[in-house]
């Protein structure tokens, strides 16, 4: 909100009598600024009142997102200096939504490690913040399948039981890795089906199941936004790497989807011989134009 009240015990104009406080007066302040020239931020002293008020104003947004009131004042002074705020109708609005969007920056790069300016790019903040293996109660090796690998043994019957069952089972990496490479043969950009697949991957580890993930991800807008993907072809996709989660589908390939399918066993040369599964992820493509087309039968 940009209400333009002043705290107790403050008046609502400067020392020279200049009410930033307000949209009209902070528009006159920036005009002023602005056409005297180089050094007028630095020598100004009412510039240096504006920067405390802020300081002030933004200090609750900057403590709820970890940050120190002066960095919040730092990017309201950024976006000060530019013309979409000279020029705006509220340019309190302006300054604040900026002051906004950099605050959360700012906390995503400290999570994520990396620079405030990589942090405003959906590519790196679709990513969750880097985690120890000991910062769980329960050790990440303990459940993740990634960690798990049996060795077989001379007479254990492991090698009659993959010749019976037609089919070894495939790491986690593995199965990731086939699940993005089969998106790209059906014409999904490279760079949204890892970013997908590994998010739907990230989602399914910390909730441990299946329909659960699928349901917390179906509602979740912010990472179907961030990968550009309508509302169909994020929900054809969960239903095509997470499987449906009908009962009576609970024993076949759309509902045990094809993450599961890879990892017990089944390969790529298998899924594509799946012609629901290859028409419905085609269809559903980024960019793909499926007007009057029906894929709902391979995608339940």
């Amino acid at each position: 909100m940009t209400d333009n009240t002043s705290t107790p015990g403050t008046t609502n104009t400067s020392e020279s009598g200049e009410d930033y406080r307000s949209s009209e007066g902070l528009r006159a302040l920036l005009h002023r600024l602005h056409s005297a020239g180089r050094g007028a931020w630095e020598q100004d002293p009412v510039a240096g009142e504006l920067m405390a008020f802020a300081a002030e104003k933004y200090a609750a947004l900057a403590h709820k997102h970890r940050l120190d009131p002066w960095e919040a004042a730092s990017a309201a002074f950024d976006v000060m200096r530019t013309k979409a705020a000279r020029t705006a109708e509220d340019p309190w609005a302006v300054v604040t939504h900026a002051v906004r969007i950099t605050c959360i920056a700012e906390e995503r790069g400290q999570g994520l490690l990396c620079s405030t300016h990589q942090a405003r790019r959906p590519r790196y903040s679709v990513f969750h913040d880097p985690e120890r293996l000991s910062d769980r109660e329960n050790p990440l090796d303990d459940y993740h399948p990634a960690f798990q690998v049996t060795d077989p043994h001379d007479g254990d019957g492991h090698d009659s039981e993959v010749e019976r069952d037609g089919a070894e089972p495939t790491s986690a990496t593995a199965a990731v890795e086939d699940a993005i490479t089969l998106l790209v043969l059906l014409g999904w950009p490279a760079e949204t089906a890892r970013t997908a697949v590994e998010h739907v991957c990230g989602a399914l580890t910390r909730v441990g199941n299946r329909h659960t993930a699928y349901e917390t991800l179906r509602r979740d807008k912010h990472a179907r936004a961030l990968l550009d993907l309508s509302g169909r072809t994020w929900a054809v996709l969960l239903r095509a790497l997470l499987g449906s989660p009908l009962p009576e589908l609970a024993a076949t390939g759309a509902g045990r989807g094809m993450l599961l399918r890879l990892l017990i066993g089944e390969t790529l040369p298998v899924l594509l011989r799946d012609d629901d599964l290859v028409l419905t992820l085609s269809l559903a493509a980024p960019g793909t134009n499926t007007r009057g087309t029906d894929t709902s039968r391979g995608a339940r």
